[in-house]
């Protein structure tokens, strides 16, 4: 009950900011909402605004930024995440989101000291040689430069002190006013709001642990190995908890200081294109992207390499997502939109009961329009949000792997043309899509995936001839039955060799 109280004043407060800053404006004019929670919002407003809520033609969606970002660590989580549901919040909303600062005032520097010696265990003496004064601060972490004993130079993330139970409360909350929203507003039963709640409760709970993030950056670096322009910082296990993180320091210049990285002489052009194929390499053949690719989380090292730091928001992508993204992509490409139409009835995405040739019209109306223009007018995030309009009016359910990858794709998208503001997406994805394609769907691959499946085959083969000798023994002249004593001599039958027989002669009609 204390703590049912306790999440409604948290809410009362929360919606007074929000009102301040005009962010339940739109509410008072939605036919969804019922006319008495209506007015009630419009007294709310004027009670807690000192004003009249603004009509819709002047609600302008920065108020609901500025409203999250006053709100603190939690609300602004909030936002990111909301940034990446354009399904959810309109496509102006989304953006303004994006430009939420997750930077915060950092906390003492004794607290950080503290933290270190409970994760870490003795004097932080122990650890490290040095320790800088913040130099980053985020919702959730700030981030210290160091100097081990050894002269290594470190970078140490550690946690904001009570962080887990601010979140824990603000979670509450959250919880909370989704239930509310659900009981006052049926129709918004279709939004899930609860599993809204809970997805953004997984995403912070993999941030609250930075063990995970290091293994994070590890992953990614071993995906990436081979590319040698691309660096990941490599992770310093032994100073490392779940409060804690120590990677390698990253020297560098931050694509966020533009004038900087073009003062260093690199090429613009390459370095743009290299961002958006590692991007896609990532997501297409690893099914493993680094989530959070914007300027600041970005450097060009004096090796001209791309380094990149905060590993706190990956995406995954199984095999299925990604032959669905590398085919959609490939169809836009060629312009075969009937394929691209085929790809997702094949997916399961878009209902069997929806018209495939209507299906593959509306995917023409996305495709057309990018031929033909200037190269920096051509967007492949615009594609695919477009794309999922497009399928959502066909029935298709939101599927989240793929809103991360889009919000992702905007990112890269607007990193590169920073950089280069002529340059091609289109161009710069195909050798990567095409190298997909022929990896995964063409020739090779098929014979690769009949050789692995023969392989799986030959190996279960011992196993299911001597399943098969248990089944002979157990059939008597009164049928199937169960013997404990036939079951564990392995004899020889008819039924068992014939089993076997007909296994090895799949195996080469497979292979062959």
């Amino acid at each position: 009950m204390w703590g049912t109280l306790g999440s409604l004043a948290r809410l009362f407060h929360a919606g007074r900011v929000l009102a301040k800053h005009g962010a339940l404006d739109p509410l008072t004019t939605q036919a969804f909402v019922p006319a008495w929670a209506r007015s009630l919002l419009s007294l709310f407003i004027l009670l807690n605004a000192w004003r009249k809520p603004q009509t819709v033609g002047d609600i302008k969606p920065e108020g609901l930024a500025k409203a999250l970002q006053e709100l603190g660590p939690s609300y602004i989580k909030l936002g990111q995440f909301l940034a990446t549901r354009g399904d959810l919040t309109g496509d102006a909303v989304r953006k303004e989101l994006r430009t939420l600062q997750d930077k915060l005032p950092p906390f003492p520097q004794d607290q950080a000291i503290k933290t270190l010696e409970t994760e870490l265990g003795g004097k932080w003496t122990d650890h490290y040689k040095s320790l800088s004064d913040p130099v980053a601060a985020a919702s959730i972490a700030q981030v210290h430069f160091a100097e081990t004993q050894k002269g290594d130079q470190i970078a140490v993330k550690i946690l904001r002190p009570g962080i887990e139970e601010a979140f824990a409360r603000d979670l509450a909350c959250f919880y909370l006013a989704a239930r509310i929203a659900v009981s006052v507003m049926p129709s918004l039963r279709r939004l899930k709001p609860v599993t809204v709640v809970d997805t953004l409760a997984q995403w912070v709970k993999l941030e609250m642990d930075l063990r995970l993030e290091a293994a994070a950056a590890c992953e990614l670096a071993e995906n990436m190995a081979d590319d040698k322009m691309f660096r990941v910082p490599q992770v310093d296990w032994t100073r490392t908890s779940r409060r804690v993180l120590t990677l390698e320091r990253i020297v560098g210049t931050p694509l966020s200081d533009l004038d900087a990285v073009i003062a260093s002489g690199i090429d613009l052009k390459r370095l743009g294109n290299h961002i958006i194929s590692t991007f896609l390499v990532q997501a297409t053949r690893d099914g493993f992207f680094h989530g959070d690719m914007h300027q600041g989380n970005l450097f060009v090292d004096d090796q001209e390499r791309l380094c990149v730091v905060d590993f706190g928001i990956m995406g995954r992508l199984d095999r299925d997502t990604r032959r669905f993204l590398a085919e959609i992509l490939y169809g836009f490409l060629e312009k075969d939109y009937d394929h691209v139409a085929q790809v997702h009835f094949e997916a399961g995405y878009v209902p069997d009961s929806q018209s495939k040739a209507i299906f593959a019209q509306a995917l023409r109306s996305v495709g057309e329009p990018i031929f033909g223009q200037d190269s920096e007018q051509i967007s492949m995030g615009r594609v695919l949000t477009q794309l999922f309009e497009v399928t959502e009016t066909f029935g298709m359910e939101t599927q989240p792997q793929l809103l991360l990858l889009q919000k992702t794709m905007v990112t890269v998208e607007g990193v590169a043309r920073d950089l280069d503001p002529k340059a091609n997406i289109w161009d710069a994805a195909r050798p990567v899509i095409e190298d997909w394609m022929r990896a995964n769907i063409g020739p090779e691959a098929r014979l690769r995936h009949a050789a692995d499946q023969a392989a799986e085959i030959a190996q279960a083969l011992p196993r299911l001839a001597e399943d098969a000798h248990i089944i002979a023994r157990m059939a008597g002249p009164s049928g199937l039955r169960y013997d404990p004593d036939r079951t564990r001599s392995p004899g020889s039958s008819a039924l068992a060799w014939f089993l076997v027989g007909a296994l090895s002669f799949a195996l080469m009609a497979l292979v062959f």
